[in-house]
């Protein structure tokens, strides 16, 4: 299985929260993760927020960022670019997407039409849940209340 993490499950990994469990069961089942470049960014942004927060010292959260780092180079990831940006207007035009969601749905559709094994798209966010299930994508979780 092809397992697609936004964001919002690609921290779980790294940070005890509601939903970790999962994803790192999730991720030890599959035969690849895969996300899009700009969950580099909003990732380190999240650690960083969270030292700021005070949820971690700067010791773990170099040690974080390191193991996040290593994994990263394993990930399939798919790229911002042009063929990208018309799949986003298509999806903009449908659901009430924030910019990077956007970018999370369509690098995940574009994953899920070009593998021919299993594929589970993984977020925490709802609007961001609903677009994919409308969108055909399995997901996890299945529904946010």
């Amino acid at each position: 299985m092809i397992l697609y993490l936004d964001t919002s499950a690609l921290v779980k990994k790294y940070f005890k929260e509601t939903g970790s469990n999962d994803v790192i069961s999730l991720w030890k089942k599959s035969t690849a993760i895969a996300t899009s470049s700009v969950a580099y960014a909003e990732t380190i942004a999240s650690f960083y927020r969270k030292k700021r927060e005070g949820y971690i010292r700067e010791k773990l959260l170099k040690t974080t960022i390191d193991v996040f780092k290593k994994d990263w180079n394993s990930f399939v990831r798919i790229e911002a670019n042009d063929d990208l940006n018309e799949r986003i207007d298509k999806l903009i035009a449908l659901h009430p997407l924030r910019g990077f969601d956007a970018i999370h749905l369509a690098s995940a559709i574009i994953i899920r039409e070009t593998v021919s094994e299993s594929f589970l798209f993984a977020c925490f966010d709802k609007r961001l849940l609903h677009a994919a299930l409308s969108e055909g994508l399995n997901t996890f979780p299945v529904k946010i209340e």
